[in-house]
């Protein structure tokens, strides 16, 4: 005997208080729009998951290293020659080779002062998933004082990663001296080549407090070694935002992109950015 099931059965009550359903607006769209600032632990966990998914691809160059393709255009001496063996020596079929797609560098300067204090545990979240995307990603924090902190992001463990850096930086949450970080930036690891053809991204309010013309100068160094620089603003996601900031005004010359960074929606288009860019310093 058949028993009849009421259609009814297995819905779920209609949430109340205007809650998000699967029928309206979902919670995960919720989530994606909320700004950092005004999450609470429980949301900010949530989207963890969610800002892990994010760095699935990365921005590329093409290698010098070749590797066989059919759509090659250089002849491929080895395997023809290897080939060719099967046929009596007549190269029947021949083999090309084109240039390979490898990972670009990816160097990050972020923002670790009081005036961001609201959306550094969500950028390092990011920063974190960027680490762990492969070589070639270097993380530097910076408030009074530039730390760098690859070592302690390559951790499995978001959490423990966290954890580590804060206890690294000593400057967390303190003053911002955007000008003599990038200074001390150039400097040393400038001078590694570590800039040279690399996407710089860099997150920061851009509240400098001491010398915003040496912003400016250091900007123009860090924009002329690097393949692109990406400022990434948090309250640029504001409708009202304008770059009055003395600091933002005197590194703007310098950026190729200039994008919001205070929501999940919003690093989603970032890492779509960083993927899609090929050309230097095109707008």
């Amino acid at each position: 005997m058949r028993v009849r099931r009421d259609p009814r059965a297995g819905r779920e009550a209609a949430p109340a208080d205007g809650e998000p359903d699967s029928i309206g607006h979902s919670a995960h769209e919720v989530l994606r729009h909320k700004d950092f600032a005004a999450m609470s632990a429980e949301e900010l966990k949530a989207a963890r998951a969610l800002i892990a998914a994010m760095v699935t691809d990365r921005p590329t160059r093409r290698s010098h290293r070749l590797r066989a393709h059919r759509r090659g255009r250089v002849l491929d001496m080895r395997r023809l020659a290897r080939d060719a063996i099967a046929t009596g020596g007549d190269p029947v079929r021949r083999r090309f080779r084109r240039r390979a797609q490898a990972p670009r560098k990816l160097v990050v300067l972020c923002d670790v002062s009081g005036s961001m204090e609201p959306y550094t545990r969500a950028l390092l979240l990011y920063l974190h998933a960027m680490v762990r995307s492969g070589r070639g990603v270097e993380v530097f924090a910076f408030g009074t004082r530039l730390t760098r902190l690859t070592a302690e992001l390559r951790t499995r463990d978001p959490e423990v990663a966290l954890a580590r850096a804060a206890e690294r930086v000593v400057d967390w949450a303190s003053g911002t001296r955007i000008g003599a970080s990038l200074k001390r930036y150039n400097d040393v690891w400038g001078r590694r080549a570590l800039t040279r053809g690399a996407v710089v991204l860099i997150a920061s309010d851009g509240w400098e407090r001491q010398d915003h013309e040496l912003v400016g100068r250091e900007m123009a160094r860090l924009h002329r070694a690097a393949y692109a620089v990406v400022w990434v603003n948090p309250v640029k996601g504001s409708p009202d935002y304008q770059p009055l900031a003395a600091g933002m005004r005197a590194a703007l010359p310098s950026i190729d992109r200039f994008v919001a960074g205070h929501n999940l929606a919003s690093l989603e288009a970032l890492a779509g950015l960083l993927t899609r860019i090929e050309r230097r310093h095109g707008r």
